[in-house]
């Protein structure tokens, strides 16, 4: 293992989004600095970052000039170019490591991987043509939903199907890419643990949040969520599994549906996570500053939990509120930065305290 960065050493983050603007937020207290590489222009992050490289990620030079610049990389989303990685890691180290994107970034890698473990996961079967949806059908039944292999989130690239019938129509909503029928799993409710993992194997869970979605995106996580201790337990043990057999290093977020017969993995993200932004006013080590310590190869914070706390996503026209959410004593703010107000763009979210000491 290599020594600890100290303060002054420079953490590169691939891509410029809310996440990249808080993993800088977090690195710059602990005296780091931070270099966002970002195909897009004035990206969130870039407004507190030490240093922004706008450039596309086939962009070798820009690329190797980025890794030479920083001590080491780190990323806010999955879905990076292989090649980029090649050129990356030719010069400084990746953490997550190169497993973990490569099982997350394809959804029937990713639930092989997590049955190869031993976990629950929704049936599944992969489809690449009306014959192989035809056959998964078959296998799996309806109720079920289509979703693209790789590059779907917040519920986009996915078709739901209610019977056979709706077949040609989920397939065409594919566009041609490679996917995976997922049978419908019968779940009270969902929660997310978001655990992280050192240079050195030391790992930490924060508490399960409880999720609700609405249209796709994530709208509110609340902790503690409604589980009993044994659920609890094996929530944290189940994330840190996954966790060791990737020989992890960083901050993962695992969704977990809370089943009758136990919980089910719906995914895992190598990276911090919108159901965590709660760690933020309700622990003293939030999940930023986790993931940060973790690639730095400082110890990490224990993830204690010291008031419940209710996160909601400001989507759109929920900026509005703005002015009244921030009279509210027992809210806090964090707002993106993003200049543009779009319907279904996440600006901003607010933790909702309540204290629990």
């Amino acid at each position: 293992m290599s020594d600890p960065l100290q303060p002054g050493a420079v953490i590169g983050i691939l891509g410029g989004g809310q996440l990249g603007r808080m993993l800088s937020m977090a690195a710059a207290r602990l005296g780091f600095a931070t270099h966002i590489f970002e195909p897009g222009a004035n990206p969130p992050a870039g407004q507190v970052a030490d240093r922004v490289t706008t450039a596309a990620y086939d962009n070798t030079d820009a690329l190797a000039a980025f890794a030479k610049s920083v001590d080491v990389v780190t990323y806010e989303f999955e879905n990076i170019p292989t090649a980029a990685l090649d050129v990356l890691e030719a010069h400084r180290p990746i953490h997550p490591g190169r497993e973990a994107l490569r099982i997350s970034q394809d959804r029937l890698t990713e639930k092989t991987f997590l049955r190869q473990l031993g976990l629950q996961t929704a049936a599944f079967s992969d489809v690449y043509d009306l014959a192989s949806l035809a056959a998964a059908i078959a296998e799996t039944g309806t109720p079920a939903i289509l979703k693209t292999r790789r590059l779907g989130y917040d519920g986009k690239g996915q078709a739901r199907l209610s019977g056979p019938q709706d077949a040609s129509r989920a397939l065409e909503e594919m566009a041609g890419a490679p996917a995976l029928l997922e049978g419908f799993v019968d779940f009270s409710h969902e929660v997310s643990v978001i655990a992280a993992r050192g240079l050195t194997g030391e790992v930490a869970c924060f508490d399960p949040g409880e999720n609700v979605h609405r249209d796709g995106i994530l709208h509110t996580t609340t902790v503690p969520a409604r589980l009993s201790s044994a659920q609890r337990t094996d929530a944290v043990l189940l994330a840190a599994n996954i966790l060791n057999a990737l020989d992890y290093v960083g901050v993962l977020g695992v969704e977990l549906f809370v089943t009758p017969q136990g919980l089910v993995v719906n995914e895992i993200a190598p990276r911090v996570h919108n159901s965590g932004h709660w760690t933020q006013n309700g622990c003293a080590v939030d999940q930023f500053e986790q993931h940060i310590r973790a690639i730095a190869g400082w110890p990490l914070g224990n993830g204690q939990r010291h008031a419940d706390v209710v996160m909601e996503n400001l989507i759109g026209a929920d900026m509005d509120r703005v002015p009244d959410l921030a009279r509210d004593p027992d809210t806090a703010l964090h707002l993106y930065g993003k200049a543009q107000i779009k319907p279904g763009r996440k600006m901003g979210h607010i933790n909702r305290i309540q204290r629990t000491g």
